[in-house]
């Protein structure tokens, strides 16, 4: 079968008989699985329980916030550990009836995909029409903002929300602050025992109380932030 050539000839090269007969195989990209609602859930679940414990007017018993992951791409470059689905469990019955809401919300966000982060600052802020309390010298606004800081601490520790830490500078500044206070004559301690002088007044970036006036510029001894930049 002869083939008319109608441009002009810049190079050639003979192929063998192996290559005229062997058909070159497509090459595919290996796909890369993501979080949807219909993945099947499998048999096998990576899993974190949290124990919180509040103060006994808010809650009798400790709530036990289990988190199970699922691993997806595993073994490969795009291997990636999500939330998959949450469960609370309390020997309380008072709160069971939003808590299983509540966990089947939650999960089911946790299987939709895409981002999830954004549950961290929405139950953070709901507050309590009967106030908020103190817990090991941190305010929290509510028990339901209590279990979204046990939800922001998991994602930081698969890796979905970073941990925010302070630069060189603002620990060398905030080292600086703990140590003039320190030169000053020690009061009494508060009953949650804090680390943060009994003086210091609430920081509403991150709800501890750990917020002093010095040169006359508010600063926060746990989070640096500061009224003055």
């Amino acid at each position: 079968m002869t083939k008319k050539i109608s441009s002009k000839i810049v190079g050639y090269k003979v192929k063998s008989a192996q290559e005229e007969q062997a058909p070159a195989a497509p090459v595919q990209e290996p796909s890369i699985q993501q979080m949807h609602e219909t993945l099947q859930r499998p048999e096998k679940l990576l899993g974190s329980t949290y124990k919180l414990k509040t103060p006994e007017h808010v809650s009798e018993h400790s709530l036990f916030i289990t988190i199970n992951d699922v691993i997806l791409n595993e073994g490969t470059e795009h291997e990636t550990r999500r939330p998959f689905e949450v469960f609370i469990n309390s020997k309380s019955l008072e709160h069971y009836q939003w808590i299983v809401a509540l966990t089947r919300i939650m999960s089911a966000v946790f299987r939709k995909g895409g981002d999830c982060t954004f549950l961290v600052e929405e139950l953070r802020s709901v507050f309590d029409p009967r106030g908020g309390y103190w817990n090991k010298g941190k305010y929290v606004p509510s028990l339901i903002a209590e279990i979204g800081n046990v939800i922001e601490q998991h994602l930081m520790e698969i890796g979905l929300l970073a941990n925010p830490e302070l630069d060189q500078h603002q620990k060398a500044f905030l080292e600086s602050k703990k140590a003039e206070l320190e030169t000053k004559p020690a009061e009494d301690e508060e009953a949650n025992n804090s680390s943060f002088p009994p003086s210091a007044t609430l920081c509403y970036k991150c709800h501890n109380k750990a917020v002093i006036v010095k040169d006359g510029c508010q600063t926060c001894l746990n989070c640096g932030d500061s009224k003055c930049g």
